[in-house]
């Protein structure tokens, strides 16, 4: 049994969702950064729908539907493996400019960065419990 069977596939939609998360908080610090610069556009990373789509295109819920060919052009943003999601980087402008041309909505940057560190935590959470439960069960229930 490969290694990758044995979680399950929540090990590894948990760890991609850490490492896209961490991309967007540092994509998200990146705009609280340059609040102060002149044309600047705040950005962010969009992975969720590509996420689910993924998750939609997996072996166990692919067992309902038709197998795609595999000479098909994939469409972008539609990963077929979890393992694949890159996410998008997307202009999240402000919806006032300021004088200078900066489209950076401080408030805003700030309350999707603690939004993003929630749910980053709660991933850590999650998977933290997935790794106790299998000690658990190697130490036979002690």
């Amino acid at each position: 049994m490969p290694i990758d069977d044995m979680f399950g596939g929540t090990v590894n939609l948990l760890a991609k969702t850490l490492d896209l998360r961490a991309r967007n908080h540092s994509q998200l610090a990146g705009n609280i950064a340059n609040a102060e610069t002149p044309n600047y556009v705040a950005k962010s990373i969009s992975f969720e729908k590509e996420l689910k789509n993924a998750l939609k295109e997996s072996p166990m819920a692919r067992s309902t539907t038709a197998e795609p060919h595999p000479r098909h052009i994939p469409i972008k943003g539609m990963s077929s493996k979890v393992e694949d999601v890159e996410g998008t980087v997307e202009e999240a402008p402000a919806s006032i400019s300021g004088r200078d041309g900066n489209r950076v909505d401080i408030e805003r940057e700030m309350g999707k960065l603690a939004e993003n560190q929630i749910l980053y935590n709660a991933s850590i959470q999650i998977l933290s419990k997935k790794f106790e439960g299998l000690k658990y069960a190697v130490k036979g229930g002690n």
